[in-house]
C-alpha cells in the first residue's frame, strides 16, 4: 500500500495539471472571441416587418459618398431583436393611418463608419456635394459632426427611415431628403417638435412639418428617441448594447 501512495499522488498531480491546462486553453479560446463580431442578437428587419420597404442607400451609389460603402454586402436591414420588435409596433400604428415604413439604414458596421471618415478626410472627393451638402464646406464635416468616428447605428438599435403613403404610392413629403447636411434636416426646422406647432417660413410647409410629426410621434410612442439634427434618425431608448460597436457586415 505504501508503494502505491507515491504513484497515486503522481497520478493526481498529472490529472490536475491536465485539467488546469484544458481550462486555460478553453479560457483563451473564449477571450479570443470578439463580442462585437457576434450577430446572434440581431434579426433581419423584414422577417419581423415583412411589408417594410427597404432602400438601403449605402449598398448602392446614391449616397453622400457616391459609392457602395464598406461592410454592406447585401441590400438588407439588420436590427437588434428589441429594436425590431418595437419597430413592429410602430409599423402597426402607421399602417392604420395608411402608411408603410421605408428604411434607408439600420445596423451599420464599424467598417462603414471608418469608410465615411476616410471619405471626409479626402477633401478632393466632392462627387455628391450638389445632392447632399452644397452649403457645407467639406473640411467642416467633422467640426459640425456630420461625420464622426463612431455612430449609434453601429450599436444595432438605431435606424433611418421615412413613411410611404399607400394612397399616393410615394414617400410622404417631409420637406427634405434623407442625409441632407443642413439645418433643414433638424426636427425643429419649421416648428416645435415637442408640441407639433408649425412656425410659418419660406422653406417648409405646414403639411411637410406635420408629416415629420406623424413619423416622430409614432416612433416616440414605442420606445424610440429622436435625434435633434436629423428628422429620419431614431434610437431605441433602452438599447441592449449601449457600449458595443459591432463589426460584422450587413449580409
Amino acid at each position: 500500500m505504501k508503494r502505491l501512495i507515491p504513484w497515486l499522488l503522481a497520478a493526481l498531480c498529472v490529472a490536475a495539471i491536465a485539467l488546469y491546462a484544458a481550462h486555460r486553453l478553453d479560457s483563451s479560446r473564449q477571450s479570443a472571441i470578439d463580442p462585437a463580431a457576434d450577430d446572434s442578437q440581431f434579426v433581419t428587419l423584414t422577417d419581423v416587418i415583412p411589408d417594410a420597404i427597404l432602400e438601403i442607400r449605402y449598398f448602392g451609389t446614391y449616397n453622400f459618398v457616391g459609392a457602395r460603402v464598406d461592410g454592406y454586402l447585401a441590400p438588407t436591414a439588420l436590427l437588434t431583436r428589441q429594436a425590431a420588435d418595437s419597430l413592429r409596433a410602430v409599423s402597426d400604428d402607421v399602417k392604420a393611418l395608411g402608411y408603410r415604413l421605408k428604411i434607408y439604414d439600420a445596423y451599420r458596421p464599424q467598417v462603414a463608419v471608418d469608410h465615411f471618415v476616410r471619405w471626409a478626410e479626402d477633401l478632393n472627393d466632392t462627387l455628391m456635394r450638389a445632392y447632399f451638402y452644397p452649403d457645407v464646406p467639406k473640411d467642416e464635416l467633422f467640426e459640425r459632426e456630420y461625420i464622426m468616428a463612431h455612430s449609434g447605428h453601429t450599436r444595432g438599435s438605431t435606424l433611418d427611415l421615412t413613411l410611404f403613403d399607400m394612397n399616393t404610392e410615394k414617400e410622404l413629403d417631409m420637406g427634405g431628403t434623407f442625409d441632407w447636411f443642413g439645418h433643414e434636416s433638424h426636427p425643429d426646422f419649421g416648428g416645435n417638435p415637442e408640441t407639433g406647432e408649425y412656425v410659418p417660413n419660406d422653406s417648409i410647409t405646414a403639411e411637410q412639418f406635420a408629416n415629420r410629426m406623424i413619423l416622430r410621434r409614432a416612433m416616440l410612442a414605442h420606445g424610440f428617441k429622436a435625434m435633434d439634427t436629423e428628422w429620419w434618425h431614431f434610437t431605441l431608448r433602452d438599447e441592449p448594447f449601449p457600449d458595443t460597436y459591432f463589426t460584422f457586415p450587413v449580409k
